[in-house]
């Protein structure tokens, strides 16, 4: 028995929807995610492949929608964007109590510590940099419309939509007042800089959301599609900008692989992606600025979520104490950049 998975229901829905895959199958937990649930499947021929659900308890609204993440990596799949393969969606909670969908397993490994970058040589490290701007222009570019996700969501007023939606999942999660969370918010709505068009918004773009060859640097996928909408480009770059480690080597963020060195600076990364997208990137502080804020509210989800019992009485140990800090560091870290702007 595994926590999330109701085997019996759920092995007769693969076994009738999935193509090429037989029963009996075996349901391992995997990565260490605290919003979706990852599980890798096993066949009775040992085929592999993933199955993605929602959080166990304590769900936000539209935050962990099934549909959406499939709909997406089946739109990108055809595209030089590399995504795991879309295999199937059920959404007929009858089977599992909450939708799911299953996709390929993409070989490779997931970098997401200096500890994990480290195993790694310099030159594998300094691709995964250029890899990783040089895919994020490429899911920018692509047109919303050809790839059929046109309607997935509104087009325009991207960053006041969510810094609105984001104040809305403070009230909804926090576990503390923590009144510079609604000062940095007013800060940012007073000075949006004006969008540049529409793209593909992934929303947890960072190397933690990737697989790569851990010898040559090639991101195999990118993962983690929860968050993905349309809106402003440059929100996603901010993303990158708010894990990246300040300095070449110096410490970063715990889930990021930066502070081992060999990646360059968070200005090398913009610096070819801007090359490759002919993106301004003249306010990117306030973008920086903008996901710090926006990430002190995910982590505030996490933890409250952990405190409600979603993750079945796992033991964080350490992870628990930068579950309950980060916030605070990360909205004073907000507040820093967008003073640089002023």
């Amino acid at each position: 028995m595994v926590e999330g998975i109701d085997g019996e229901p759920v092995s007769r829905w693969l076994g009738d929807h999935v193509d090429g895959v037989h029963a009996p199958f075996t349901f391992e937990r995997i990565g260490g995610g605290r919003s979706n649930l990852t599980f890798a499947v096993s066949d009775g021929s040992g085929t592999r492949f993933v199955l993605r659900r929602p959080p166990l308890h304590h769900v936000l609204a539209t935050a962990h929608d099934m549909t959406r993440e499939f709909r997406a990596i089946s739109a990108i799949g055809p595209t030089a964007v590399p995504v795991p393969e879309a295999l199937g969606l059920c959404t007929d909670e009858s089977v599992n109590g909450t939708p799911f969908y299953v996709m390929s397993l993409v070989d490779g490994s997931v970098i997401d510590s200096v500890d994990g970058a480290r195993a790694t040589s310099p030159s594998a490290r300094a691709a995964m940099t250029i890899q990783l701007a040089d895919i994020l222009a490429e899911l920018h570019g692509l047109d919303v419309d050809a790839i059929g996700l046109g309607d997935f969501a509104r087009r325009d007023g991207y960053i006041d939509r969510q810094i609105a939606r984001w104040s809305r999942q403070w009230e909804l999660s926090k576990t503390r007042d923590l009144p510079a969370v609604d000062a940095v918010a007013k800060r940012l709505a007073d000075r949006v800089p004006v969008q540049q068009g529409v793209a593909v918004v992934h929303g947890d773009y960072r190397f933690g959301n990737c697989i790569v060859d851990p010898t040559s640097g090639e991101i195999a996928a990118v993962l983690d599609w929860e968050l993905c909408t349309l809106g402003d480009p440059l929100a996603d770059v901010g993303y990158v900008g708010a894990h990246w480690a300040p300095r070449e080597g110096g410490a970063g963020r715990h889930n990021d692989p930066t502070g081992a060195g060999g990646f360059g600076t968070f200005d090398d990364f913009r610096g070819r992606y801007a090359e490759h997208s002919a993106r301004d990137l003249a306010e990117i502080d306030f973008y920086v600025a903008f996901q710090l804020w926006r990430t002190a509210i995910i982590i505030e989800g996490v933890y409250a979520r952990y405190l409600g019992g979603a993750y079945g009485g796992q033991q964080l140990g350490a992870e628990l104490d930068i579950l309950r800090d980060s916030p605070v560091e990360l909205i004073e870290q907000a507040g820093a950049t967008l003073a640089r702007l002023a």
